[in-house]
């Protein structure tokens, strides 16, 4: 029997825990149990092919929002050319609507509902059995518990010999504790992101998520999960993300994990978590703050700032203990914290989401995701849609596109201003720009819509820009804002000018000395991340000659004040792996081996400009 197991990633960098544990639950079938992971970047018909060459007796799916359109198309096709082929699905994607698509789609034999291990299991003694697939010798040894017909099987819908479409009862909730580990070949995840449950359920009911149907929470043995844990560390895999709903609804269990990891790091692996940070006591927050710059990352999803919105979707939060959370741990710089918004919630409009967004901005996350809500199938949000007046795409991820509180032109403006936190926030690289910016508006909300009003006046929107051109077009921005034009451009200088008209002068000039400092912010943003070779043109004129920097690198070659981690490297090797800079009247020395864990910034050094100028003048 040839069973195969297809996933179809976002990315590359993905990997699918649950075809993994499928495959490791009904582990006496490995021999002939196969996984390919493909990603919705590849051709469908690329994926068509290679599933073809498999010719699998089985080919089940792991369908979710980012994949069903694939899956969907595949399982029109594969009959075709595979008539003989059992077709099964399982996932999120499917379990609320399964007699819909057994309807929809001839060529496909059930879907699995709900958790698959123990049923994906029973499914395969079934085939193996003979009972379906009757050319397959019996092995005995291999069914224990033979199954002799589908509707023995717990929580599955499938299509009856004459045609009719079956539903069994729903399973159990499996014990976490008797899944296998799925990840012994590690080396098969390599350059991946390994993803990883310590626990399954959620224990809140967040209308919007299908995660609050799952109401039994349960967590995995921890001294499993400490063996598994030092699998990953002893093997030094880049990432492990926990699928851990609310990682830290249990102390105890957050609090052996976090300091399992603690104790045992090497310096290499980091963990992702998602928590609810109002739920973090003084334990556990004076232990996060004591790790690894780089050990582990937070994922804090607030959604709303507005209390009418946070009561109607079921949600449970303290928004000024998360603030204080956040903060808290903020001031050791030590962890990366993510924070998430959704748009399209109820009762939350355009003035009040731009209220949300100012209020976790200030929080100053490495990371804000502005997401807009999913109207999914199977949660409470989607039996609200009428209530709500929610108008929602009919494809994948049925994103809204309307409520009674925000008409879609106000969900296309906020989509702009997404694309713009994305890339001026988000990306890292505009920190010190932006941060200083903000006091130019009413708020960091008005700052984004402003910069996306300027790109969509500007045609900027939909061009594949340059790095360069990024920083370019900020400054432009900020120049238009504050009236004050480059001196070499005519066709600037004329806003200016009566722009001057109806201001003091006095104020064109601080506009002026203003632009002059943001240019300089522009300049350290720019050098903290990579070492220029062609400089921009933007940039100030005052930067430092190669007479300067070759006095510099033959005093560091000498005495290593700076760059101590250097040994056995010339001037020439280091002025390459490093930068100099005028900034700010300063000589700053940018460091490209040294970086931040968190932010991936170079090391800076202020250099005592007053020891070169010496040497220099010898």
């Amino acid at each position: 029997m040839n069973i195969l197991l297809a996933a179809i990633n976002a990315k590359y960098i993905h990997s699918n825990l649950a075809v993994y544990s499928l495959r490791a639950y009904a582990r006496k079938f490995i021999q002939e149990t196969e996984i390919e992971e493909y990603t919705i970047n590849q051709p469908i018909d690329e994926i068509f092919m290679d599933i073809y060459t498999h010719r699998p007796d089985i080919l089940c799916f792991s369908c979710y929002l980012w994949n069903i359109s694939y899956v969907e198309q595949l399982i029109r096709e594969i009959p075709k050319v595979l008539p003989d082929t059992k077709i099964w699905l399982g996932g999120p994607e499917v379990s609320y609507n399964a007699g819909e698509m057994l309807e929809k789609y001839p060529g496909l034999t059930g879907i699995i509902c709900g958790e698959g291990e123990e049923t994906f299991l029973e499914l395969m003694d079934y085939y193996h059995s003979g009972i379906e697939l009757a050319a397959v010798r019996k092995d005995t040894d291999c069914c224990e518990s033979m199954v002799t017909d589908l509707s023995e099987i717990r929580g599955i819908v499938y299509r009856n010999s004459d045609g009719s479409i079956m539903e069994t009862q729903l399973r159990p909730v499996l014990n976490l504790s008797r899944v296998p580990f799925a990840y012994e070949h590690v080396e098969d995840f390599r350059n991946r992101i390994i993803y990883y449950e310590s626990s399954r359920g959620c224990p809140f009911s967040c209308s919007y998520c299908l995660s609050s149907i799952d109401k039994c929470l349960r967590f995995r043995d921890l001294e499993l999960v400490k063996q598994e844990l030092q699998f990953f560390i002893d093997h030094e895999v880049p990432q492990v993300k926990f699928v851990d709903r609310t990682f830290n609804c249990r102390h105890d269990h957050a609090m052996a994990v976090w300091k399992y990891i603690k104790d045992h790091d090497k310096g290499m692996t980091n963990f992702h978590f998602e928590i609810a940070a109002d739920l973090l006591n003084e334990e556990e927050i004076a232990l996060i703050r004591s790790m690894r710059p780089g050990l582990i990352q937070l994922e804090i999803g607030i959604q709303s700032a507005n209390s009418e919105t946070i009561s109607e979707i079921k949600r449970r939060m303290d928004l000024r203990k998360v603030e204080c959370t956040v903060a808290e741990i903020r001031k050791n710089r030590n962890v990366h914290q993510h924070l998430d918004l959704i748009a399209g919630l109820p009762y939350e409009d355009y003035d009040s989401f731009a209220k949300s967004f100012d209020r976790v901005y200030a929080m100053r996350p490495d990371q804000l995701q502005l997401g807009f809500l999913k109207v999914l199938k199977g949660a409470l949000m989607h039996e609200k849609t009428q209530e709500y007046g929610l108008v929602y795409q009919d494809r994948p991820p049925y994103e809204v596109l309307s409520t009674k509180w925000l008409p879609y032109a106000d969900v296309i403006r906020l989509k702009k201003i997404e694309e713009m936190v994305e890339v001026y926030y988000n990306s890292g690289q505009f920190g010190n720009t932006m941060e200083h910016a903000e006091k130019e508006f009413s708020g960091a909300f008005a700052m984004y819509s402003a910069l996306a009003d300027y790109y969509e006046r500007n045609d900027l929107f939909r061009i594949s820009h340059s790095r360069i051109a990024r920083y370019e077009i900020l400054l432009h921005f900020l120049e238009e804002h504050m009236g004050v034009y480059p001196d070499n451009s005519e066709d600037r200088r004329q806003p200016a000018a009566k722009s001057a008209e109806n201001r003091h002068q006095s104020a064109v000039e601080s506009a002026a000395d203003r632009m002059a400092e943001y240019t300089a912010w522009l300049t350290l943003d720019l050098y903290l991340r990579d070492n220029v070779r062609n400089r921009p043109s933007f940039l100030p004129e005052n930067k430092i000659s190669s007479d300067e920097a070759a006095v510099f690198y033959k005093m560091e070659e000498e005495e290593r004040r700076y760059l101590k981690n250097y040994a056995g490297y010339d001037r020439r090797q280091m002025r390459k792996m490093t930068h100099l800079e005028r900034i700010f009247g300063r000589m700053i020395l940018f460091d490209y081996r040294e970086r931040d864990p968190l932010s991936g910034d170079a090391k800076v050094y202020e250099i005592k400009e007053r020891t070169v100028e010496n040497e220099f003048s010898r």
